[in-house]
């Protein structure tokens, strides 16, 4: 009997752990197809080389199984001059057309991945580039890619291109910002991976500083996760520009979230895109904008700071500094624990270099 009930238990815990296995695998739920892209999108990778790419026009979240799934085996860290001329020819248009979306880097292999528009419009076409640690480029192949995609609903119908404005990976979820066509039109959606459906997200209410007033019609326009103790935490940053923080498990289906706006980083300027990183115990959040140049945001105290509730001049909460000889950069991700990849634009030409952390 004694043996029988062994066996039963080893048994359960065999099944036990296939199913975790399973449920772990990333590319369960892919199929092999053609993938067509009618917007170059948001960028993230999530685990085994999964890339997760959004097409906001078709307001559609594929996850896109890249085989780029082994370690690097160089040390060489990606720079691409004229990068923009380099992807014209590749893509056989000018490069005044060239329009990129959005950048990531494949945690494992170093390598780093472009979303491209040949032009602008609803009818530019839309690729996506591969850059290795060489700097060299190649066009990854939509066809027959094992893939998956999910639709989101009730995306913003009057603003398209705004119906997914980020993307994140955080514990086997991809999370989602963008326009919806609900009262409440900024939205975060949680969608579990591997896709099934994705739900109606949680509408997010921010106090805007600059503006003087609560908002809910403004997109988070870049986000990154953050744990504050134990807790996972959305770090998000909005146009003219202030940066709020929100609790992961407050992001339920058709709830309405009330941010805590930690920073005011001035006015007349457009988030671009961030990270968060760790240098020497600290914590700090890397953002490019539009007119403020690359800021190094410090996190201390993000904690206990209490939330900006009245009209601002021009900045308050946490405080920053601009990261001097780094104009222009457009886009950036992490790239290993002491570097990131930053997309910069000189004059009219866009360059891919990477840079040491501040």
């Amino acid at each position: 009997m004694l043996r029988r009930n062994l066996a039963c238990v080893l048994l359960a815990l065999c099944v036990t752990s296939l199913l975790i296995a399973a449920q772990a695998d990333p590319s369960k739920g892919l199929v092999r197809g053609d993938v067509t892209l009618t917007s170059a999108g948001p960028l993230t990778f999530g685990p085994n080389g999964i890339l997760f790419a959004a097409d906001p026009l078709a307001a559609t979240l594929y996850a896109l199984d890249t085989g780029d799934n082994k370690p690097a085996d160089s040390s060489e860290r990606p720079q691409v001059e004229g990068l923009s001329d380099k992807l014209a020819k590749l893509l056989g248009i000018n490069a005044k057309d060239v329009r990129i979306g959005d950048l990531a880097v494949n945690p494992l292999s170093g390598q780093v991945y472009l979303s491209v528009a040949r032009g602008s419009g609803a009818k530019a076409a839309a690729v996506l580039v591969k850059v290795d640690r060489k700097g060299n480029l190649s066009e990854l192949s939509l066809q027959n890619i094992p893939h998956a995609k999910v639709q989101i609903p009730n995306a913003n119908d009057k603003s398209r291109s705004e119906a997914i404005t980020h993307i994140a990976f955080l514990n086997n979820r991809v999370y989602v910002a963008g326009l919806s066509n609900e009262e409440f039109a900024s939205n975060l959606r949680t969608i579990p991976y591997p896709f099934d459906k994705a739900d109606r997200g949680a509408s997010i209410e921010i106090f805007h500083g600059a503006h003087g007033k609560f908002e809910t019609r403004s997109p988070i326009r870049v986000f990154a996760p953050y744990k504050i103790g134990e807790e996972d935490t959305i770090l998000a940053a909005y146009t003219c520009t202030p940066l709020v923080r929100l609790p992961v498990k407050a992001l339920e289906p058709g709830k309405k979230i009330k941010a805590v706006t930690v920073a005011e980083l001035g006015n007349r300027n457009r988030p671009l895109s961030m990270i968060v990183y760790r240098k020497a115990g600290k914590d700090y959040v890397l953002l490019a904008n539009s007119a403020r140049g690359l800021m190094k945001i410090n996190l201390e105290g993000i904690d206990s700071i209490p939330g900006i509730t009245e009209r601002v001049k021009d900045k308050a909460g946490l405080k920053y500094e601009t990261i001097a000889g780094k104009e222009g950069v457009q886009k950036l991700d992490a790239f290993g624990k002491e570097h990131a990849v930053i997309l910069v634009k000189k004059g009219d030409t866009l360059h891919l270099e990477t840079m040491e952390l501040p």
